[in-house]
C-alpha cells in the first residue's frame, strides 16, 4: 500500500497500476528521499518526469510545493495520476501529460524546475539522455534538485562522459536492488 506519508494529503492511501510495468518507489526510498530534501520542497515547481501512479511529485506537493508536472506514456498511469491527485485534493497544482519522457523535455516550455524525479525504467537507458536534455534546454532552476533512481550506479550518467561535469552529486544512497543520487547543475 501507497500513502502520502506527510503534508496536506497525509495518510491519503494512493491508487497503483496493476502489473509489473510499473515499479513504484518503495516507502522506505521515498521517506529517505524526502527527509534528504527537508524544506526545498516548500514553494518547488516540480517535474515527476516517469510518474508512474505520480506519488513522488504529489508528497512533494503534500509538502508544499507549487505546482507538479507529471509525465507518463502510459494513458493507464496518466489516469492513475489524476485519480491520485483527486484523492488527495491536489488536482490544482497537478499538471498531467500522456508522452514519452524524452520527448517532452525537448518540446517543454523553459519554466524551469527547482525539483525533478527522475525514476525509469531500470534497463532503459533513459537516465543520461533525460539529464542532458535537463541542463541543455534550461529546464533547471538555479540550486535545482534532480533525485535519480536507477538499478546500477553506472546507469545514471551512462557513457556521457560530459555529465558528471554538469552536476554535483549531493547524496548517493543504495536501498536494496535501488540506486538514488541527488544531483544539482553546476554554474557557469
Amino acid at each position: 500500500m501507497m500513502r502520502i506519508i506527510t503534508g496536506s494529503a497525509r495518510g491519503t492511501r494512493l491508487k497503483t497500476l496493476p502489473g509489473v510495468n510499473t515499479r513504484p518507489t518503495a516507502e522506505r526510498v521515498k521517506e529517505a528521499v524526502f527527509s534528504m530534501l527537508g524544506d526545498s520542497v516548500r514553494a518547488a515547481r516540480v517535474l515527476d518526469l516517469f510518474g508512474g501512479s505520480g506519488q513522488m511529485g504529489l508528497e512533494a506537493l503534500s509538502r508544499g510545493a507549487a505546482h507538479a508536472v507529471f509525465v507518463d506514456q502510459s494513458r493507464e498511469a496518466a489516469a492513475v495520476m489524476a485519480e491520485n491527485a483527486r484523492r488527495t485534493h491536489l488536482s490544482d497544482q497537478a499538471e498531467i501529460r500522456v508522452g514519452d519522457a524524452l520527448t517532452y523535455l525537448k518540446t517543454a516550455p523553459a519554466a524551469p524546475f527547482d525539483l525533478v524525479f527522475l525514476d525509469p525504467p531500470y534497463a532503459a537507458g533513459l537516465l543520461p539522455g533525460c539529464l542532458s536534455l535537463l541542463t541543455e534546454r534550461g529546464l533547471l532552476a538555479e540550486g535545482a534538485v534532480l533525485v535519480c533512481e536507477a538499478g546500477n550506479a553506472a546507469d545514471f550518467f551512462g557513457d556521457a562522459a560530459d555529465l558528471p561535469a554538469r552536476f554535483t552529486v549531493l547524496r548517493d544512497n543504495r536501498y536494496g536492488a535501488a540506486y538514488v543520487r541527488l544531483l544539482t547543475p553546476k554554474q557557469d
